[in-house]
């Protein structure tokens, strides 16, 4: 079996799931309503934007932390995957994104993650069969 370092378990693989398909429908809903402009601190809405902006860095370092921590090659997908969307939501964040490009590319990266995370679930549900 892969040796796994941070999902190592099937209830992780579980959460980690949620987390991608959660976040899948955040982008779906961004790509279908939202046209972003760059990120200003001219803007009337610097609030928002700067604490949006915020959570984007947080959450793309933490992702790159787990990326590094990671083991077998489906959890480093995984998470290379789920960085490089959070990357993009940051980039989009940064330079706005008036024609949906970025915004594109992150529901692809997040829809592949949960293609991956599936996989990764059913390997933890397979062994936990076989104990």
């Amino acid at each position: 079996m892969d040796r796994f370092a941070i999902i190592n378990n099937r209830k992780r693989a579980i959460i980690a799931l949620v987390h991608s398909v959660f976040f899948l429908g955040v982008a779906g809903v961004q790509l279908a309503i939202s046209h972003a402009t760059a990120f200003s601190l001219h803007n009337e809405k610097v609030v928002g934007g700067a604490i949006l902006l915020g959570i984007y860095v947080i959450v793309t370092t933490v992702l790159l932390v787990l990326l590094a921590y990671s083991h077998c090659a489906k959890e480093k997908l995984y998470f290379a995957l789920c960085a490089a969307s959070a990357g993009f939501g940051l980039v989009r964040i940064l330079l706005g994104d008036p024609v949906l490009h970025a915004n594109v590319l992150r529901v692809l990266l997040l829809f592949c993650a949960v293609i991956i995370g599936t996989g990764i679930l059913r390997t933890h549900s397979q062994a936990a069969v076989t104990d």
